[in-house]
């Protein structure tokens, strides 16, 4: 059987006040056209199909028109979606009776049985072949938020971490319940919404889960009979722990722009007899293109940076949503407080989006804070806030304890625990 691996849709991000739309549209029409070019027998997305807890009408609609005419075309895909920590587990699992009459499993939250315990059969989902039978099964394991997790059997034993021994009983759990049905020749395979250790982020669009990357998981909480373990938090595409099976798809779009320089893809996996036989990562065309002036994290002088701006080889015919996302970076020895509209100018008429100004202040003797330009809420991460708060407070930096106890904080309010 072939199983296509993907996570981090994000439906419904903005990049600095533009709407992604467009791209997540035709994004999801190339999605459809692989599933037909592969003879995709089963689709999983793991998390984070949305970008918020609430997504816009306009998203909501863009997932459930994909799932629609994915199965109208292809009535057999079995589609597998899980909740990220971008998601709203419930509102994910609502239509959960309509989904599956559609053939769609959707998993937002853990499920329990009628004692109110938790269900690792809930998890198990059969993925079929060609010919409808079944091929693997599957467990649709979720984010998991520390409440999720049970509580540790030795409070006392200092030695290991209550998080992660917790993910690791859950995983535990739900695969002695795959292996209690799973027959002669097919796979076990697992997914995840999660951030393992030694995994590669992007800072910038990633929030920090389960109490933080200082809890990275270990991929010794995967069984190793495992035959795939399909997962989804980091938007760069990896493999874990040098293990070819255990992936991060990574994100279809960049979804910030230090994303711009690595590829976008989709795994394409194929299954036999219990194991993994093959796989391919499918290339994502980039709908946007990204432009970074002068690019790879450098900074220009303001001449050098406008030269570039209007040297740039600029398609005309393309459409509005279609034009590329422009980022400057300069370095100034003093103020320029005309930079913004002079970058600006150098842009006007043509089929370009300014998304971002950076500017980096040296050489001019000057104390930093006489001339350091306004730093714009929205360009830090929540973290970066409590960090400059602590530090105006107190002397150096957060203990990793009070910080664990932020992140718990900061993840409960995001998920609307």
């Amino acid at each position: 059987m072939r199983l296509l691996h993907t996570a981090d849709w994000h439906l419904g991000q903005t990049l600095h006040g533009i709407a992604r739309d467009p791209e997540h549209t035709r994004f999801l029409d190339w999605l459809l056209d692989r599933i037909a070019e592969h003879e995709v027998d089963a689709l999983v997305i793991a998390g984070d199909v949305f970008d918020g807890q609430n997504p816009p009408i306009p998203s909501l609609s863009l997932f459930y028109r994909f799932l629609a005419r994915a199965k109208a075309r292809f009535p057999q895909l079995d589609v597998v979606v899980l909740a990220g920590n971008h998601d709203s587990a419930s509102r994910l699992d609502a239509p959960g009776p309509l989904m599956d009459a559609l053939g769609v499993r959707v998993v937002g939250a853990l499920p329990v049985s009628s004692d109110g315990r938790f269900d690792p059969a809930g998890l198990v989902v059969p993925l079929h072949d060609r010919d409808g039978n079944v091929a693997a099964r599957c467990v649709a394991m979720p984010h998991l938020r520390p409440a999720d997790l049970p509580p540790p059997d030795n409070p006392e034993d200092e030695a290991s971490d209550p998080l992660i021994e917790g993910v690791r009983h859950l995983y535990d759990r739900a695969s002695e319940a795959a292996r209690a049905v799973l027959r002669p020749g097919e796979a076990l395979v697992l997914t995840g919404h999660c951030y393992m250790r030694g995994g590669a982020l992007s800072d910038v669009s990633e929030r920090k889960i389960l109490g933080g990357n200082l809890h990275a998981l270990p991929v010794e909480i995967f069984p190793e009979d495992a035959a795939y373990v399909a997962l989804g938090h980091l938007h760069r595409a990896q493999s874990v722990g040098g293990l070819e099976h255990v992936r991060y798809s990574g994100s279809p779009l960049p979804l910030a722009l230090d994303e711009e320089p690595y590829p976008h893809q989709v795994m394409l996996v194929e299954l036999a007899e219990g194991r993994m036989v093959g796989r391919s990562a499918l290339p994502v065309p980039r709908f946007v293109a990204i432009r970074r002036i002068p690019g790879g994290g450098r900074f220009a002088t303001p001449d050098v940076a406008l030269d570039a701006l209007r040297r740039m080889d600029l398609d005309e015919t393309l459409p509005r949503e279609s034009w590329p996302f422009v980022e400057v970076s300069v370095e100034l020895p003093e103020p320029r407080p005309a930079l913004r509209e002079e970058v600006e100018a150098a842009l006007a008429g043509r089929p370009a989006r300014l998304v971002k100004l950076a500017v980096r202040l040296t050489g001019d003797g000057a104390a930093l804070a006489d001339h350091a330009p306004t730093v714009e809420l929205a360009a830090l991460a929540p973290e970066d806030v409590f960090h400059r708060l602590y530090r105006r407070q107190h002397q150096g930096d957060p203990t990793p304890d009070l910080l664990a106890a932020f992140h718990e904080l900061l993840v409960s309010v995001q998920e609307g625990v």
